[in-house]
C-alpha cells in the first residue's frame, strides 16, 4: 500500500494520483492540507525520503517567509512549522512502508512502487 500526501489542486499531485491509479496499486489517500500529518509523522516521512527538512518544503512559498523560516533553520524547527502549516510540506509525497518519494518530477513516484 501506498499513502500518498495529495493536494487535489497540485496538477503535479493530481498528475501522481494518475500515475499510481495506472499502476492498480492500493493507495491510501491523505488530503494532507484537511488532515495534517503529525509531527511525529512529518519525522517518519523525514526519515523514509532521507532528506534533510528543508527539502521536504515548499521554501519559495510566501508563508516560508511570512513565518521568517530559514534554510539554516533546524530540521526540528521546520517540522514544526510544517505541522503548525502543513501548506509549507511539498507535494505529493509517496510512501511505502520505510520508503517515500516527492513526486517532483511526477515519475520519481516510480521508485516506491
Amino acid at each position: 500500500m501506498i499513502t500518498y500526501w495529495h493536494n487535489p489542486r497540485c496538477s503535479k499531485s493530481r498528475g501522481g494520483l494518475a500515475l499510481l491509479q495506472e499502476h492498480d496499486v492500493t493507495i491510501e489517500i491523505r488530503l494532507y492540507l484537511q488532515d495534517p500529518p503529525s509531527l511525529a509523522e512529518i519525522k517518519q516521512a523525514q526519515a523514509a525520503l532521507g532528506v534533510s527538512a528543508i527539502h521536504m518544503m515548499r521554501a519559495k512559498d510566501q508563508l516560508f517567509k511570512d513565518l521568517r523560516l530559514s534554510k539554516d533553520a533546524s530540521d526540528a524547527e521546520l517540522r514544526e512549522a510544517m505541522a503548525a502549516h502543513p501548506a509549507l510540506i511539498e507535494r505529493p509525497i509517496a510512501i511505502a512502508g520505510d520508503r517515500a518519494v516527492i513526486g517532483r518530477p511526477t515519475e520519481k513516484i516510480e521508485m516506491v512502487l
